[in-house]
């Protein structure tokens, strides 16, 4: 597991026929305040402020097909070379990372194939790397920090 400190947040926050609005940076639009939404957008925040991740190689909730499924990624971030290099699933907190949500994440994997997977609800956050020569996960003790990042695997 790893250990988050999240910068203080600094977001706008609307209420809008009687509902809470969060303006997401990312999709340049206010988005209903969910527990899950709060979730994403200090993972976000996180990323860009204390990690340096490129927002502009950032897409919020980008779908992907499972075969005749739609579903949609919360977080995919990109390589420089505009390749799909991380998927993050983002659960409201209280909701416990387990299997069920790494069986998700791997499921969307199979979809869009990433180096690292993250799974978070803002108070745990797992974070696992393809080891491409054994073909299995690894758990990580940190997020990677993006400049350090060589090409994801063909």
């Amino acid at each position: 597991m790893i250990n988050i400190q999240f910068p203080p947040p600094d977001f706008r926050i609307q209420a809008t026929n009687g509902q809470e609005m969060i303006f997401d940076p990312f999709r340049k639009k206010y988005v209903v305040l969910t527990p899950e939404e709060w979730v994403r957008q200090n993972f976000l925040n996180y990323l860009v402020k204390s990690l340096e991740y490129p927002g502009a190689l950032m897409s919020i909730e980008k779908e992907m097909h499972l075969g005749e499924l739609r579903k949609r990624c919360d977080i995919v971030i990109y390589s420089r070379e505009a390749v799909p290099w991380m998927i993050v699933e983002c659960k409201e907190m209280g909701v416990p990372l387990g299997m069920p949500v790494l069986e998700q994440i791997v499921r969307y994997n199979m979809a869009l194939p990433v180096p690292y997977l993250v799974i978070t609800n803002g108070s745990n956050t797992w974070c696992c790397k393809l080891n491409a020569e054994a073909g299995n996960w690894v758990f990580e003790n940190a997020l990677p920090k993006y400049p350090d990042v060589d090409a994801p695997p063909a």
